[in-house]
């Protein structure tokens, strides 16, 4: 009579890919992606609502990725010709081609236009006292913990569509998201919003379409807080 097998390693044999948890951030990434779906006119709006909410219901990773499984550029994970970075929720968008993607990230200038793109600006950039964000299916990351000030205030102008917007400010900084017109668009400022005390005060104004704008602080110091240090 043979050893039976540890119910741990039954258990893990009957348990496949598509029946593998989710967390939130894998479908925080795959509305991104859907965002991007609508930009480039693949989902209407009606679309994109329904399969938003299924992804957001979603509890295992087979009912995510059935919100992208019909989608042209998405690749399971497990497809031999997958060769794009693994997103956690097992697919990964097809990059576009070079002459689609706008670079958006010169330190010298105060314009950022992004299309299908990911934009960054950290460590010791340079920042004019205003910026103007023209986005489309984009995500910009604006980090000033490092940046180099050239006056107190920095007003930041956007009309961004299906695009997310991300500000990390020092602990000292204030941030006024009030002047946002917002259409089937988020906002949250996790940090004060004034009057300006400190070196740094940002303010945000004009049209969000489909997208999300976030000010925060650095994750270090959501840590040190946490601890009380």
């Amino acid at each position: 009579m043979g050893v039976p097998e540890p119910e741990s390693h039954r258990r893990h044999d009957t348990v496949g890919d598509r029946d593998l948890r989710v967390s939130d951030a894998e479908r925080e990434h795959v509305g991104q992606l859907l965002q991007r779906a609508v930009g480039l006119g693949m989902l209407s709006l009606g679309e994109f609502t329904e399969r938003m909410d299924t992804a957001l219901a979603a509890k295992t990773r087979g009912e995510l990725n059935a919100v992208l499984i019909d989608l042209p550029g998405v690749r399971l994970v497990g497809d031999p010709a997958f060769h794009g970075h693994a997103f956690g929720a097992g697919a990964a968008y097809r990059r576009p081609p070079a002459g689609q993607q706008a670079s958006g990230n010169d330190s010298s200038s105060n314009v950022i236009r992004a299309r299908i793109s990911e934009v960054s600006r950290r460590g010791r950039w340079n920042v004019p006292p205003t910026l103007h964000l023209n986005n489309w299916a984009a995500s910009v990351t604006l980090d000033f913990t490092e940046a180099v000030m050239s006056t107190q205030v920095v007003e930041i102008f956007v009309d961004d569509f299906c695009s997310s917007l991300n500000l990390v400010v020092p602990a000292e900084a204030t941030v006024n998201l009030d002047g946002l017109e917002l259409i089937a668009a988020s906002v949250a400022n996790k940090v004060r919003t004034g009057p300006p005390l400190g070196p740094l005060h940002v303010v945000v104004r004009g049209r969000v379409r489909f997208g999300s704008v976030t000010a925060k602080r650095p994750l270090m110091d959501h840590w040190r807080a946490l601890l009380g240090r």
